[in-house]
């Protein structure tokens, strides 16, 4: 099936399904793990937060009996130590089909405005998970075609009693597996770094000198980290109670160039990112720019995974894009006319470098990646 009818079916399901368009943000059940004074997260009408649906979309999370071959879970792709992201260049699937992006991590997804690397038009993760669930091209958890099947795994004694504490006297549906998973998947909120202790909670000691340095480096103009990667959860695609607009947080960094018609110029035809949706040129090359938190655990980098470590990603930026010399994408990004503005390079010393990274390193919450909390086996 094409992509981008199949993402326009899943839309048009998912809007028969849910009405997410009013959110609310603030529920009587659940309390936000975030820091005081913090703007609570923006949730749909539809699927309040409850301290049940997050316990009973934590358990399906981790279960594999949500594909349709058992093989794989969401958490399969989506680790903790890793950030709920994957040590993978691109994601496999349930059935063993290559992907050709990588998986985004996990990290304050609640406050995200758009979902998916590249589509504008997913703003809810009700919305997003259907993707996984049932998308054909590519398979993920390749529900499609054994829906029956693999609803049946779900009324054990023990799932019956977990359903019925979430959403009581409801019978077990997709709809409702959704709406736990969308639950748990807001509930990973991570704002304990050393970075939060010293800019929110006033320790000045929570981060090193060089740390310090690198974030006065990180939010000057000099290098303009902060345009597409502002604001407390490190990225344009924020939304929350106190703020609604969307900033179009996609941009073309100049990862690539090569020829894809002669004398014409992009991103490889395999993925051009927003214009795929879109279909305006002006898009091509356009992906999300996500949150830095927990940056250093999340490698490798870019919708593709194809930049290994944190040192090149900055090189790249430095050098106003990259240049790939040989190859089946050989070309100048750096020369790429539809690059973002702010992607104009600059120079660093090394040891402004190593500042860089260390801020960088500064934003790591070890308490989410480690918690409990939000792994498969709680512990006493």
């Amino acid at each position: 099936m094409n992509k981008l009818l199949t993402i326009t079916i899943f839309l048009a399901l998912s809007s028969l399904l849910f009405s997410c368009d009013n959110a609310k943000s603030i529920t009587s059940s659940y309390k936000w793990p975030i820091i005081e004074g913090f703007p609570k997260p923006q949730v749909p009408d539809s699927n309040p937060m409850t301290v049940e649906k997050v316990a009973l979309g934590k358990t399906l999370f981790f279960d594999k009996n949500l594909s349709a071959n058992q093989q794989q879970s969401c958490e399969s792709c989506h680790q903790q130590k890793y950030a709920f992201a994957e040590p993978l260049t691109i994601s496999i699937g349930s059935t063993g089909e290559v992907h050709r992006r990588n998986a985004p991590a996990l990290v304050n997804i609640a406050y995200n405005k758009t979902l998916t690397w590249a589509h504008d038009g997913i703003t809810s993760l009700e919305r997003q998970i259907l993707l996984p669930m049932f998308d054909e091209s590519p398979i993920e958890l390749g529900i499609t075609g054994h829906e029956d099947e693999v609803i049946e795994r779900f009324k054990s004694e023990a799932y019956q009693q977990a359903f019925h504490l979430a959403f009581p006297k409801e019978p077990i549906s997709f709809e409702l597996i959704v709406k736990a998973l969308a639950s748990y998947v807001r509930s990973l909120i991570s704002l304990n770094s050393p970075f939060d202790k010293y800019a929110y909670l006033g320790d000045d000691n929570a981060i090193s000198a060089a740390a310090i340095r690198g974030m006065n480096l990180f939010f000057s103009e000099r290098l303009e980290c902060h345009h597409c990667h502002g604001g407390f959860n490190f990225t344009q695609s924020t939304t929350h109670e106190q703020q609604l607009i969307d900033r179009r947080p996609f941009h073309n960094t100049g990862l690539y160039n090569v020829e894809v018609k002669p004398k014409q110029n992009g991103y490889p035809a395999t993925d051009i990112g927003l214009a795929e949706v879109s279909t305006l040129a002006k898009d091509n090359g356009r992906f999300r720019a996500p949150t830095l938190r927990n940056i250093s655990h999340s490698a490798p980098y870019m919708h593709d995974g194809s930049v290994a470590t944190l040192a090149e990603v900055i090189d790249i930026y430095a050098a106003g894009g990259r240049n790939i010399e040989s190859g089946p994408l050989k070309g100048d990004g750096r020369t790429n006319s539809m690059k973002s503005q702010f992607i104009k390079g600059f120079v660093l010393t090394e040891e402004e470098k190593k500042d860089l990274l260390a801020f960088l390193e500064s934003l790591t919450d070890m308490n989410f990646l480690t918690s409990p909390k939000h792994s498969k086996v709680e512990t006493q």
